[in-house]
């Protein structure tokens, strides 16, 4: 399994949301450069970072800093937040970016994801971000009246071999993770899905990776120093 520690940016700022509501943030003092380099040195070899000014407006508002994390530190990076075109997906992979998220466009135009894994194929994946079962979009601020779990089943069948799924209401909180709803995406829907929100002890890393899930992205648990990175990481790549 691997291991995701997760960088948000606002304002070239790293980050982290409760809930995924950006009234309810809290700014950390360490630059996103600094963060990253504290994530190598703990021995990850793979990074998430979120621009979340470009998941409200739908630009690369943190393009700048992302390839500077992105060219500095030798880890597998995946970005997502406002990648709505081919030209910001080309933008990203070709600073050196492994994997681009698409998230509200994936579900306001299916056809563009459609294309857009046709194109460049595993390099893609989809954000299915969920607030009581449902499809959240914009950032998290509009929830759709489509199933989540449906919704997974669609992306699969169109040949997106990654989904990112989060549930909104574990994220940033650091009362653990939906453990349930993953193992439901493991054996019924999804084989290669990284889970997102809420993770904060070491056990919840243990079970995931009995689960065979693909990928666990880490962010306010690592901030706050519940969770060792360099524990984590262990865990998930023992045999």
């Amino acid at each position: 399994m691997k291991i995701f520690p997760a960088i948000d940016l606002i304002g070239g700022k790293v980050v982290r949301l409760s809930e995924g509501d950006y009234d309810k943030r809290k700014n950390y003092s360490l630059s996103p450069l600094e963060a990253a380099e504290s994530f190598r040195l703990s021995g990850a070899t793979h990074i998430h970072i979120v621009d979340l000014d470009g998941a409200k407006s739908g630009n690369a508002d943190n393009a700048g800093v992302i390839s500077q994390i992105v060219k500095k530190f030798d880890m597998f990076a995946e970005v997502g937040g406002g990648i709505r075109s081919f030209d910001s997906i080309q933008r990203y992979l070709d600073c050196g970016v492994k994997r681009v998220i698409l998230g509200t466009i994936a579900v306001k135009d299916f056809a563009f994801a459609e294309r857009a894994v046709a194109k460049f194929g595993n390099a893609i994946s989809v954000g299915v971000d969920a607030k009581d079962g449902k499809v959240a979009i914009n950032g998290w601020k509009e929830i759709t009246q489509i199933d989540s779990l449906q919704f997974c089943v669609k992306l699969k069948n169109a040949g997106i071999n990654h989904v990112i799924y989060t549930d909104i209401s574990k994220d940033g909180m650091l009362s653990g993770t939906n453990l349930a709803i993953y193992e439901v995406l493991c054996q019924t829907y999804y084989p290669a899905i990284t889970a997102s929100g809420g993770i904060t002890y070491i056990e919840e890393i243990k079970k995931l990776k009995q689960m065979n899930i693909y990928g666990a992205i880490l962010g306010k648990a690592l901030y706050e120093n519940k969770l060792s990175l360099e524990e984590a990481v262990k865990v998930a790549e023992s045999d």
